[in-house]
């Protein structure tokens, strides 16, 4: 591969290779701690190792010369060239570090998948985060683990080397975050499914190469009654929509997708005819944790930055961090972005364990997307008019950060789903016979 970022990855496999990946959390002595100084401890050393972090550093170096210097540039244009930057990322090794090797993944463990998503917010932007994201944790994560050789070799294999891009089909225009809702049909006519129907918020859509598609394929009952489906997007029968950017995220890459009488091989299918909601909601894990961890140096870098701003403006003669409100606040809201790694290094060390972690990835995206809501805004109020134009990176997490309460299951969806898990949610009326 071209880049040289893949020596770095290829030597991280090795060593993973030849001891088990994930090494459970333990105290050091109180010998060793106390003659290690904070400043020596490196954050996130509770699920990630030395290979972890030299991971995240050859990321880290692709972002500044190849990504961060076009944010701007690509901002202005509403796009950002998806097949330029998947290429280079999977030349570098990023795009398939938990999938199988005989597909040209790495096959480690979804601790360095995290460690990735939380480097990739080291993009000034919200929007491109999100559309790896799809790519890595959202459109492919079903199809690795369920599909069939055909389809992994035609699909999985170039989204991992970059030279295909992914989308993600499930949102329509009356059913969000009501997946088992979806109106969408695929039905079997000779060796094909012929699909009809539409989908809505595709991130990735005008430039995808495939879309990972839920659609009804019986009539069953609406948790049994969905396939996954391996779609191309030139296939004949597909519209795009005028692109709709979300909530201003102008790097975005949004569509709106119809389709009219869509054909496409049966074989196409990923896993089982009528498992495809179950799959989606185990696929739906891998999204809420990534969507926590790729907000993680976005939300560090926003306090740090109006610590910054606030000690260097004054007001009244006196910097405005002097204030006690100021300080105490930020305080608080560093302490919350604490909290939020802790409770997602624990989910993901349960989730590689093989624990249902449904609850807490749910709590993960629930609380990530609030904290967003509210570090952006809080941040933004210090920084007076000022944080209200298009020259500070505040002012573009404040408008891309309010879809994390809303994107991969509004904050409702997941206070239901914990509700569930908590045996808290009321029991429907039993209906009374017929006299």
């Amino acid at each position: 591969m071209a880049s040289s970022a893949f020596p770095v990855v290829r030597n991280i496999v090795r060593k993973c290779c030849s001891r088990p990946i994930y090494q459970p959390f333990r105290l050091k002595s109180s010998t060793s701690a106390a003659s290690s100084s904070s400043s020596e401890i490196r954050p996130g050393e509770t699920i990630y190792t030395d290979e972890h972090f030299q991971l995240r550093d050859s990321l880290r170096k692709v972002i500044e010369k190849d990504i961060n210097p076009h944010v701007d540039e690509w901002e202005a244009a509403g796009q950002f060239p998806a097949h330029e930057v998947f290429k280079k990322l999977g030349d570098a090794g990023f795009l398939g570090v938990t999938k199988p090797t005989e597909y040209g993944g790495l096959g480690l463990d979804f601790s360095y998948s995290i460690a990735l998503a939380e480097e990739l917010g080291g993009i000034n932007c919200g929007a491109i985060p999100m559309a790896v994201g799809v790519q890595t944790d959202m459109a492919t994560p079903a199809l690795a683990t369920f599909g069939s050789d055909r389809v992994k070799r035609e699909f999985l294999t170039p989204s991992i080397t970059g030279d295909k891009v992914s989308c993600l089909g499930v949102s329509e225009v009356g059913g969000g975050s009501d997946v088992a809702s979806i109106q969408t049909k695929a039905v079997k006519k000779g060796g094909d499914y012929v699909i009809n129907g539409g989908k809505m918020w595709t991130t990735n859509g005008f430039q995808a190469d495939w879309m990972c598609l839920l659609a009804n394929t019986s009539d069953g009952p609406p948790h049994m009654n969905k396939s996954l489906i391996c779609l191309p997007m030139d296939a004949k029968g597909i519209t795009l929509a005028k692109r709709i950017d979300k909530l201003g995220m102008r790097s975005s890459d949004t569509a709106q997708v119809f389709f009219d009488d869509v054909h496409v091989p049966q074989e196409y299918i990923i896993g089982e005819e009528g498992m495809g909601f179950t799959y989606q909601m185990v696929q739906f894990q891998c999204e809420r944790m990534f969507a926590a961890a790729a907000a993680i140096l976005p939300l560090q870098a926003i306090i740090k930055e109006t610590i910054e701003y606030t000690r260097s403006r004054k007001a009244f003669g006196q910097p405005i961090l002097n204030n006690q409100s100021v300080h105490f606040t930020l305080a608080e809201l560093e302490t919350e972005v604490e909290l939020i790694k802790s409770l997602l290094y624990r989910t993901v060390a349960l989730y590689i364990q093989g624990n249902d972690v449904t609850k807490l990835a749910s709590m993960c995206k629930l609380k990530v997307g609030r904290l967003s809501r509210e570090v952006t805004d809080k941040c933004l109020q210090y920084w007076g008019g000022m944080g209200f134009t298009n020259d500070v990176l505040i002012s573009r997490f404040y408008r891309d950060f309010r879809l994390l309460s809303i994107g991969g299951g509004a904050d409702e969806v997941m206070l239901n789903i914990i509700c569930k898990y908590m045996d808290t949610l009321p029991k429907p009326p039993k209906l009374k016979p017929k006299a």
